[in-house]
């Protein structure tokens, strides 16, 4: 029977066996005896961030006051996971070049085996094929797998890297509460600098001008001015009296001077409210423009005060969160290489590239003929 397999063999030609029979040998070989296990430790996240309430009512009821999603925050950890920084802390603690390189692995899967380069870029090089980070575009569900060469290594690389991207999305959302708070107190600080200088502006208007307020200064003129007119009133009609009476009373000179008098102190004082650049009117477009901007610096400085307040008690809360879904697990069983799979598949590939070269062979020695 033997014989006849060989013989069998032996009949279908050299390309058969330099295409076919070494090759599924060799895998035969490699994944059976000299391929070491491959352990991968699974773990799951996601990043959330608070989500703001909604302004208007109808959005405020739709889309509530929970947690959202934050899928750009989580490429940014994925880069960060598969970074040179991840892989050096993972280098200080447990030694990646020295377990992935160990002797104990197999010269094709272990780190500085068939290519001698032990360097730290190669060390990443290799790093990036032994970690694999899938995101769920609908739930923003990060899967994370590491494969090692042992159970517990897989595990601590697995369990180190969510410590570290914890740490980043910390340092993350401490970086940005600084920021936000340093923005709104420099917001603040300009604001009272404009109230200040607002509010020295309108004091030294008063002091340079002698005026209070001029509105209000007008308003006492005017009443004044209403006060004279009454008395000049009552003036006019006595001495009109005095005079129907007898034309020669002595009353009538002292009457006719205390109307000069009063209209005198009509004028002055219709001439400090609007008469000249002196005057009140004068001086209130001035005064206005200088009370508009304190008011306005006034009211800058109670938006960014708030703002400021706004910015704390954003400070008090988390931004960004990594959420644990699945723990990091222990394999107990090594999941890689599929020994029989791979075998199974280099004889496949094998057959077809053997049907193809006895194809083209075939072909050549037909044209030949």
């Amino acid at each position: 029977m033997t014989r006849k397999v060989f013989r069998i063999l032996g009949s279908v030609g050299r390309p058969f066996w330099l295409v076919v029979v070494i090759p599924t040998t060799l895998a035969a070989i490699y994944f059976g005896v000299v391929a070491s296990d491959i352990f991968i430790s699974e773990s799951r996240f996601v990043l959330r961030s608070p989500q703001k309430q909604a302004s208007s009512g109808i959005t405020a009821i739709l889309q509530g006051s929970g947690f959202s999603r934050s899928q750009d925050d989580a490429y940014s950890v994925h880069d960060f996971m598969q970074s040179r920084d991840a892989l050096r802390e993972l280098e200080r603690e447990f030694g990646l070049s020295k377990s992935y390189g160990a002797s104990s692995v197999d010269i094709v899967s272990r780190f500085a085996g068939i290519d001698p380069d032990d360097s730290f870029e190669a060390l990443h090089r290799y790093y990036q094929k032994r970690v694999s980070l899938e995101i769920d575009g609908a739930s923003s569900i990060t899967v994370l797998r590491i494969s090692a060469f042992s159970a517990q290594g897989a595990h601590q690389i697995n369990e180190k890297l969510l410590e570290l991207s914890e740490k980043l999305v910390n340092q993350l959302n401490e970086r940005g509460r600084q920021d936000q708070i340093r923005f709104a107190s420099e917001e603040v600080a300009l604001a009272e600098d404009r109230a200040k200088a607002a509010a020295l502006a309108v004091s030294n208007f008063r002091t340079q001008k002698g005026v209070f307020d001029p509105e209000r200064q007008s308003a006492v003129q005017l009443q004044l001015v209403s006060k004279l007119q009454d008395e000049l009133i009552a003036t006019k009609t006595q001495l009109a009296q005095v005079i129907g009476l007898t034309r020669d009373n002595p009353q009538v000179a002292s009457l006719q001077m205390k109307l000069k008098a009063l209209q005198a102190e009509i004028d002055a004082e219709n001439g400090k409210v609007a008469g000249g650049v002196r005057s009140l009117s004068m001086k209130s477009a001035d005064f206005e423009r200088l009370a508009l901007e304190r008011a306005f610096a006034e009211k800058q400085l109670g938006v960014a005060l708030t703002s400021l307040e706004q910015a704390r008690n954003d400070a008090l809360r988390k931004q960004l969160y990594l959420e644990r879904i699945v723990q990091p697990n222990l394999p107990d069983v090594a999941v890689e290489p599929r020994r029989l799979r791979s075998v199974l598949a280099t004889f496949v590939l094998a057959i077809v590239a053997w049907a193809v070269v006895s194809m083209l062979v075939a072909g050549i020695r037909e044209h030949q003929s």
